[in-house]
Parts: structure tokens; sequence; C-alpha cells
């Protein structure tokens, strides 16, 4: 399936809304206006409604930069979500012909925006006997001196993996050795079950631009706002892209993110994503079990959304579209993240939601004529 094919067939599933329960797209449950703001919404409200700051709002961009070692405003740029972030990327740093590696399974955000630039994309392949560890044999051998862009996730989208200390320093030799840039998406930094958060890329290597957002681990995907921080003239380069097909990110917006950001309530915002995780990979476990073989999962250490394994012989685009048609669940295809016979599920909602939808899931399932089980 070539990329333009692939991007009609993934978002129309992703994206239809005739289902009861979504857990392919949100993986956490959205945060309430009323809930960020409580009772002090005059900021909000006295806000003039004029054109922002263009490369974003100055205690926005201050606050993002806290959240990394040694970063200033001058290393921000805010874009409307992550997704415009990883686009830029792309078109500032990337031309056709260009060599680009990405990790599979991973968000497929480079990928899919690198193949259409005509970059030859190849896939640093993590497998689910190796925890979805990263090989760094692996790694290296695809790396060359026509490597363009090395694009990483961590914590991983979907499999939950975290990258070691080791891990992160040898991505980053292996970047330097070859001259490549490389792109750290780190989106779902915040999530680790345990609380230790995930050390960023940034500061270990100068050829680097990290990416993140409010979406994930503080569950405001609505507000899409997100950032890139790199080096100030790279971030330049980033802004002349922005401006043009954007101008702002919408001011309202971004006030609520400078609220979310606030030191004591972005701790309170990760402690409610962290206590739903954990509560729903327990209610995953225990569905998991009551399947009888037909799935398997492991616990991972982060993210609120699960890559589960299914051993159903029927592939996983054709599994979740059943799951959609007879239950009224949409999950996202394992296909479509680049590693075949999984599900992403997210697991970041309440009890009543999250059992409800898993039920619906296993009667889905247990429809299914004809076909078989395998290990």
């Amino acid at each position: 399936m070539d990329f333009q094919n692939f991007e009609l067939e993934y978002f129309q599933s992703q994206f239809e809304r005739t289902v009861d329960y979504n857990l392919a797209d949100s993986s956490v449950q959205s945060v309430d206006v009323r809930d960020l703001v409580g009772d002090e919404a005059a900021p909000l409200l006295e806000l003039p409604l004029y054109y922002p700051e263009v490369n974003g709002a100055r205690l926005l961009r201050e606050r993002i930069a806290a959240l990394y070692p040694n970063a200033s405003a001058g290393n921000v740029l805010v874009t409307v979500g992550a997704s415009q972030a990883n686009s830029l990327v792309s078109s500032t740093l990337l031309e056709g012909g260009d060599d680009v590696i990405v990790v599979s399974p991973g968000y497929r955000q480079i990928w899919g925006l690198a193949r259409n630039m005509g970059c030859r994309v190849k896939e640093l392949v993590l497998k689910p006997e190796d925890d979805w560890r990263i090989d760094l044999d692996q790694l290296e051998q695809l790396a060359g001196n026509r490597t363009k862009l090395i694009a990483v996730v961590n914590p991983n989208n979907p499999t939950g993996s975290l990258l070691s200390s080791h891990e992160m320093r040898s991505v980053v030799e292996i970047c330097a050795r070859t001259g490549a840039w490389l792109h750290a998406d780190e989106v779902y930094r915040g999530t680790e079950i345990d609380g230790l958060e995930t050390p960023t890329f940034w500061g270990m290597y100068d050829k680097m631009i990290s990416v993140n957002s409010l979406s994930k681990s503080l569950g405001l995907g609505g507000l899409r706002i997100g950032w890139a921080v790199a080096a100030p003239e790279t971030i330049e380069a980033l802004w002349r892209r922005h401006e043009y097909a954007l101008i702002s990110a919408a001011g309202p917006s971004m006030k609520l993110a400078e609220i979310a950001l606030e030191p004591g309530k972005r701790k309170t915002l990760l402690e409610r994503q962290k206590s739903l995780s954990r509560e729903g990979q327990k209610i995953l476990a225990g569905w998991v079990k009551e399947q009888k073989g037909k799935f398997s999962w492991k616990i991972p250490p982060a993210t609120s959304v699960a890559f589960v394994q299914s051993h159903l012989d029927l592939p996983s685009v054709d599994l979740a579209d059943h799951i959609r048609t007879a239950s009224s669940v949409l999950v996202a295809q394992g296909a479509y993240l680049g590693t075949e016979n999984h599900l992403r599920i997210a697991i970041g909602y309440g009890r009543e939601r999250l059992e409800g939808a898993l039920d619906r899931v296993g009667q889905a399932v247990s429809r299914l004529s004809g076909v078989t089980t395998h290990s």
C-alpha cells in the first residue's frame, strides 16, 4: 500500500465518529476547562483576541523551556500540536533522496511525511520478544553518511518502552558519527508509571530537535498546543514555515497551556493521568487473561496506551474493522503503526468506560467465525 492510500484509509478509520467507545484516538481521558482553570478564569476571560506572538506567548515558551536543562525561551517554538512540529521538521530538514531512519513500531508521521517527500525511509524494527528494546547493532548497520535524520520515539508510542541512558547515548553517538539530525518525539514523556520522568535528549547533541505537546501526558489534546525545542537558528528556520502556513497557535489555547504548565498544575495533571493509566493497566491485564490465549500483553513502564498482541489468524486491519462494526468500539491497527498482529488500545480512562469498551471488544471477538488462534 502506498502512503497516499494508507493515509486515506487510516484517517477515515481513526476519526470515524459513529462509535460508542473510541480507544484509538486520545489515549487518556481529557481534562475539562473547568477542571483546568478552577476559580481562576480571569486571565482567560480578560485575554484580548488579537493576533498572538507568532512563535508562541513569552510566558508559555519560558514554561516549556523550564522543562529542558539549560534551555531558554529562544530555544522554543510553539506549534499547533506536535503533529505540526513534526511536519515543520520534515519540510525544513529533508529533501527527496535523503535517507531517514524511523523506529517501528512507532508514531508514523515522520515515516509518512518523509516517504511523501521522496526520501528513502529505513525502519529500525523493535520486537516484542526483546521487550521492544532498540537494537543498537541494527541501527549501526542502517545508519551511514547518507543518513539525514534519525527519528526516535521515547517513551515509545505504542509500546510504552523506554530508552536507557546507555541507549540514548548510543543513539546520539551514531547521529554524531554519521552527521545525521536527531528527531526526538517525547510526547509521552511524563507518563512513566513509576513517576520518574524520562530524561530528554535535549542537551545531548547539537543537531537535534525535541518535539512534545500537551495531548498525552496532560490530557489536553483539544488545545492543539505542541512545541519544538532546538538551537535558536533551527527554531528560526522552523518559525518561517510555521508563520507562512498558520501565523500562530491560538491565543486562548496558549493561555490555557500556560496555566497547565505552571509547575504545581502540571504535577497535578501528570498524577491524574498516571492514576488513570495505572488502573487501566490492571483492568486490561485482567481482560487479556480472560481472553484465554487470544491476546497477550506485557505491562509497559510508560504511556497510557497498550500495544496488545493478537493471536488470531486475522490481519489487524480486518480485526479492528470487525471490532468497530460489531461492537462500536474503535481501536488502532498495528499494521498502521509498523507492526502487524497488534492492536493499540487506549487505557487512560475511568473504570466504567474502559471496562464497558473491553467487554464489547471481547463479545465481538467471540463472534468471529472460522478464525483460529495461534501461539
